[in-house]
């Protein structure tokens, strides 16, 4: 009889781990959301650090790389969610980073502001390496919709962000944003209460044709190519879109701010589309057409003034967000029973990436002007259009299906 219910109850959890659990889904969505709205704020801040610290652009591009050194961590993140329960860091994180992110303008010098983003950058890549395994672990089938959902809500954070920023600025000062955190520790609370039994591990350890190693290099050494391409206006945009708006158009920082969350808004809207669009049509198709529609749209936004920016911004920032999850659901589909080690390494590459990408334009940007770095970057991104070619075209085969 006790085996009979052993056996009954693993029925049931393999059956439950096949459902697309949506309540869990979104629940763990506006977690990202809450989480990403704090690890953003660097970004509009930057016109207030430029002036307070007296930094260049390469020296102000430079303060979000600190924050993303910690990526380098990730796949060691994402190895342990494998094997352990580490839920509590997805629970507790929200609230680690809004603290950290909230304090930024008490910091009286280069240095100290880069030490307290690197530690924020902890609690980001201990979000972020077992977050996503959980979203496909509950996800079923449909994993790149289910990614579509969690990078939503991430995209939805950070078109946020400069939202409360400049809110948060306007009422108490730079120095006052630590009121802000309050957020950050409620989302906490409500993932600690609804989330304490789901687990970044898959329930079945099943055998895969092909050992992990050569599964590792055969998605990430092409993927690493695609990204550093593709990704270098997106880079661009997310960090210097204020400064550029501000310093090179004339526009007032709320102007500024309102179309860095447009572009934000758009891109959750990308992002939803992005992932549920790669599970019928496949995951290079999506990203061959979203780098070519982000490349077309980032050269019109800088020839574009007056009103018809607008749906320049919308079509930027859906095609610039929509690729995120099609990656995500990529990695995921070429290790499914290492889904945390697979979102570790994937975010190291992202945040390694942007990091890489962001020196970058802050060189181009210092040597040439913003808006030739911007040209620069659209018209570079288009080299990654041949390399999508030499990513995985479909999922990895387990012994059972051979």
């Amino acid at each position: 009889m006790q085996a009979a219910s052993t056996t009954a109850t693993n029925n049931s959890e393999v059956e439950r781990s096949e459902t697309f659990q949506a309540n869990r889904i979104i629940l763990i969505s506006g977690g990202h959301m809450v989480h990403d709205s704090f690890s953003s704020f660097i970004a509009p801040l930057l016109p207030l650090l430029i002036d307070k610290l007296g930094l260049s652009l390469l020296l102000a591009g430079s303060l979000p790389v600190f924050a993303l050194m910690p990526s380098l961590l990730s796949p060691l993140i994402g190895y342990v969610a494998d094997r352990f329960t580490i839920r509590y860091l997805v629970i507790f994180a929200p609230a680690a980073t809004a603290t950290l992110a909230t304090l930024i303008g008490f910091m009286p010098s280069y240095s100290l502001a880069a030490l307290l983003l690197f530690a924020m950058g902890l609690s980001v890549m201990s979000f972020h390496a077992p977050a996503p395994a959980m979203v496909a672990h509950i996800a079923g089938k449909s994993v790149g919709r289910g990614l579509s959902f969690f990078m939503a809500g991430g995209e939805l954070g950070r078109t946020l962000a400069p939202l409360l920023v400049g809110f948060g600025v306007a009422q108490w000062g730079f120095e006052g944003l630590w009121r802000l955190m309050f957020f950050g520790w409620l989302a906490s609370l409500i993932l600690f209460i609804r989330l304490r039994d789901v687990s970044a591990r898959s329930d079945r350890q099943l055998p895969i044709a092909k050992p992990l190693p050569s599964r590792i290099v055969r998605v990430f050494a092409p993927l690493l190519g695609v990204m550093i391409l593709r990704n270098l206006p997106v880079s661009s945009l997310t960090i210097f879109m204020v400064v550029y708006l501000v310093s090179v158009r004339g526009y007032d920082l709320l102007l500024a701010t309102g179309a860095l969350a447009i572009y934000g808004l758009a891109g959750v809207a990308g992002a939803l589309a992005g992932g549920t669009l790669s599970d019928r049509i496949g995951r290079r198709k999506t990203v061959a057409l979203a780098a070519t529609c982000t490349a077309v749209f980032m050269l019109l936004f800088v020839h574009t003034d007056g009103p018809f920016l607008l749906p320049i911004l919308l079509g930027l920032g859906a095609s610039s967000y929509s690729v995120t999850p099609v990656f995500q659901a990529l990695v995921q589909d070429q290790l499914p029973d290492n889904r945390a080690t697979a979102s570790g390494i994937f975010f190291m590459y992202e945040y390694g990436v942007r990091a890489f990408n962001i020196m970058i334009v802050g060189v181009l940007g210092d040597a040439l002007g913003l808006q030739m770095a911007f040209v620069v970057a659209a018209l570079v991104s288009l080299i990654s259009l041949p390399l999508t070619m030499t990513l995985p075209a479909a999922p990895a085969v387990r012994h059972e299906d051979l």
